[in-house]
């Protein structure tokens, strides 16, 4: 299934992408798309009973997606784990070493907007980056999880996410690198949650993004340094993983610190691009904060 959040700011209501492409309204199935309902086995199957009939999708009302904003497919999200230099490509480019485990940082839920929203630059930024990145959402508890197989069975589902950075607040400005990932509008979402049955294999997805038109990224999740499943299970012997978290997997080659000088960070102005086999499109245009 593709569930996605349609509506104003602080105000979406949950909508399914049916599969001859139409927007239709699930806010008289379900009341909204979340951990809640991620975790809801129930409430689940009554999407998908809708989903998967033509007839009763057809009795599902259908949304005009012109002028309809898209939110991020996920409310009242919970945390947001990231894992740094996930992909060999991306090691390379930068000039690190692979690293032996997981690189682990945060992201604030309130970074995170839709897939189509304004980015915007921080004041006093000459080094905003762009990455592509698999996000994986959470639908079971994962708690010590015992193998990276096991751990797929925690996922509800992936979508588009960007990571945005700043890389002088990130790397320059001493502490960790969470003042270069948290600020606002630093991690649109979306468009669509894609539930984890579509997904049979989350190490063979292309991952593109363009800036003003011209590709820049160009990856696949199988250049990841630790899978999915492995992230899962290793980030579960931290930290309790609930239904509504997201983790975000990684970037592959092509970012801007990768770059040769002078490196293209990105302005006001400029339009970045993005999207995941079969997890849809991104584009943001970057304003001045």
């Amino acid at each position: 299934m593709k569930l996605l959040r349609v509506g104003t700011a602080g105000a979406e209501t949950p909508a399914l992408l049916d599969a001859e492409g139409v927007l239709r309204d699930l806010s008289g199935v379900v009341p909204d798309i979340d951990g809640a309902l991620l975790a809801d086995d129930e409430a689940l199957a009554r999407i998908r009973a809708v989903a998967g009939d033509s007839a009763g999708a057809g009795e599902l009302p259908v949304l005009d997606a012109a002028g309809l904003r898209i939110g991020p497919p996920l409310g009242r999200i919970g945390k947001i784990v990231c894992i740094g230099l996930n992909y060999h490509d991306h090691a390379r480019e930068t000039g690190a070493e692979p690293p032996a485990e997981p690189v682990v940082f945060f992201k604030a839920p309130d970074t995170v907007v839709g897939p189509n929203d304004t980015v915007l630059v921080p004041r006093g930024s000459v080094k905003t980056d762009w990455e592509v990145e698999l996000a994986v959402v959470i639908g079971r508890t994962a708690r010590y999880v015992e193998s990276a197989e096991a751990a797929l069975g925690h996922v509800a589902g992936y979508a588009v996410a960007h990571d945005v950075s700043e890389r002088e607040f990130q790397i320059e400005r001493g502490g960790t690198w969470d003042k270069g990932k948290n600020c606002e509008t630093f991690n649109p979402l979306g468009p669509w949650l894609v539930t984890a049955d579509e997904v049979p294999d989350p190490q063979n997805l292309s991952l593109k993004l363009w800036v003003n038109g011209e590709l820049k990224q160009d990856g696949t999740t199988a250049e990841q340094i630790f899978p999915v499943g492995e992230v899962v299970r290793y980030v579960s012997q931290f930290m309790t993983l609930y239904p509504g978290d997201v983790i975000n997997t990684g970037t592959p080659a092509g970012v801007a610190l990768g770059q040769p000088e002078p490196k293209p960070f990105l302005r006001a102005g400029d339009v970045v691009e993005l999207e995941i086999e079969g997890l849809g499109r991104q584009r943001q245009e970057l304003k001045d904060a």
